[in-house]
Order: structure tokens, then sequence, then C-alpha cells
């Protein structure tokens, strides 16, 4: 199944559920919901939390030493690449005073 995060500030994020459900838990909701808001009241929380749970994959991350073994496919997406695009819809919707909703 995909989670669907939409604003009226930028275009929809379309995340595998297993994916949304991570994000969803780390701005504090309900990974379960099927659908739900983040008003523009938590918005600047959720950013926070984005934010943080980001720098700290980035600081968890290595440079692939000589010989390291890489798969075929290269590394696989970090944490960090995969909240950019929310990240991003979040801040948009803060500027424009909008709230986020999401849904399966």
């Amino acid at each position: 199944m995909l989670i669907t995060f939409k604003s009226r500030a930028s275009g929809d994020v379309i995340m595998l559920e297993n994916n949304g459900e991570e994000m969803l838990s780390l701005f504090g909701k309900n990974p379960t919901d099927t659908k739900g808001i983040v008003t523009v009241e938590q918005l600047p929380g959720a950013i926070s939390a984005l934010k943080s749970a980001t720098q700290a994959d980035l600081a968890t991350q290595r440079e692939p030493a000589n010989g390291d073994e890489q798969t075929e496919t290269g590394n696989p997406v970090s944490l960090h690449q995969r909240t950019l695009p929310l990240l991003e819809l979040l801040e948009r919707s803060l500027k424009d005073n909008v709230p986020v909703t999401w849904g399966v």
C-alpha cells in the first residue's frame, strides 16, 4: 500500500506504507491511522523531528572504504533521502500556513 501526504502548498508526496509509517512515527503521529492531519500548529514540531532524525542518520553514515563491497544497485536509500521530499512539503505548508493531510 501507499501513503500519500497532501497539502495545498505543494504537490503530493507518495511513499510506500512502511516508509510513510516511519515518517509518521518520527513526528509523533500514530502510524496505524489510515488518515490524519498535521495542523499548522504541529508543523514546526514535525519539521524539527524530521530534521533531528535526518541529522542523526547522517551522523551514522560513513563513506565506503577501499575494498568495501557495494551491491549492484549501490547503497540503500537512507533516511535522509527519504525525509527530504516530505520535509520540503512540511516547510512549504508552514510558509503558506496550511495543514498537511495523509491517507492510504
